[in-house]
């Protein structure tokens, strides 16, 4: 289990990566009324700084770094896409963000603050990761399972407080899942899973919420419903969100900021309008496309790949 991987309580389950841990929390002391509508969290506070510095990263199997002094600072309460072509870095860069991967050189900085000199439930009620690949026993419950959300706020023995329901309340509503609370995690679609997986990060209550490729392998309905929840956290609260992002037309209508990574390097970075051009889509993702500006943001109608000897500089 890495650091700010939640504690599942059957020893069979975890999530893979470090996925669950996020959001603003909902406001305290909340009306005694209990038929009312569950109120979103509490955005009172300044959304988070949340820089990456002089990073070097790399795996064990590799002789040089997929990611070599590449330094990022993400816009506070607004959504940063990392895109890119496979195996361009943008994963290994979360990862290292999310200290799911150890750094070489660099730091990683909340509000100033160092978070390798952070306690591991103070990583976890600060910083969120949803990865790829998640892994819970099919007999547990949705609601069970986003009860694991609050694993920063408890003790290890200790019952759920007023608190704790509250959010977790909030992050099944949040995510659309109060229709599933009580089915077993294994008898849900694919699509079904990664929102109650979203609605334990959502549980957790951090600051800032990174998501690896969270449409990945969704029908288009689902992805939808993802890129819909990302949207709304990103209007209605103050959380700062990166999410890597496999389909660029995604990344340019729901980001206010993108990072195009190509082989390890930061190719650009800036609003879509500015990022996604013929010339970026040519030279790092190898396809001749068409660019045009729309109120959704750039859209892209793709052509032709291209080769090496017509990428670059096309």
């Amino acid at each position: 289990m890495t650091e700010n991987d939640p504690m599942i309580d059957d020893d069979s389950t975890r999530a893979d990566g470090g996925s669950g841990e996020l959001l603003q929390r909902p406001a305290e002391n909340s009306a005694a009324d209990e038929s009312a509508p569950i109120d979103s969290p509490d955005t009172a506070g300044e959304a988070s700084e949340f820089v990456g510095e002089d990073l070097v990263l790399s795996y064990s199997s590799s002789d040089e770094p997929v990611i070599d002094r590449e330094s990022i600072h993400v816009p506070p309460g607004e959504v940063t896409a990392l895109v890119g072509p496979n195996g361009s870095g943008k994963s290994t860069l979360l990862k290292g963000l999310a200290t799911q991967l150890s750094l070489d050189v660099g730091r990683v900085l909340i509000d100033d603050e160092d978070i390798q000199s952070l306690s591991t439930k103070e990583i976890a009620r600060q910083l969120g990761l949803l990865s790829q690949e998640n892994v819970s026993p099919d007999s547990l419950t949705v609601e069970k399972l986003v009860e694991h959300g609050r694993y920063p706020h408890r003790g290890f023995f200790e019952t759920l407080t007023d608190a704790d329901r509250e959010a977790i309340e909030w992050a099944i509503e949040m995510a659309g899942v109060d229709h599933l609370r009580e089915r077993q995690v294994g008898s849900l679609s694919g699509g079904q899973k990664q929102l109650v997986w979203i609605a334990m990060v959502l549980a957790q209550e951090t600051d800032v919420l990174l998501l690896d490729e969270p449409t990945t392998f969704l029908d288009l309905h689902h992805q939808l419903e993802v890129m819909e929840i990302v949207e709304t956290l990103r209007d209605d609260s103050e959380i700062t969100i990166v999410v890597v992002l496999h389909d660029i037309d995604q990344a340019a209508r729901y980001a206010d900021h993108m990072v195009a990574l190509d082989d390890g390097e930061i190719y650009d970075r800036g609003p879509p309008e500015d990022v996604v051009t013929e010339a970026l889509l040519a030279d790092v993702f190898e396809i001749e496309a068409q660019v045009e500006m729309t109120d959704r943001g750039p859209a892209i109608t793709p052509l032709r790949p291209l080769h090496d000897d017509e990428s670059g500089g096309t």
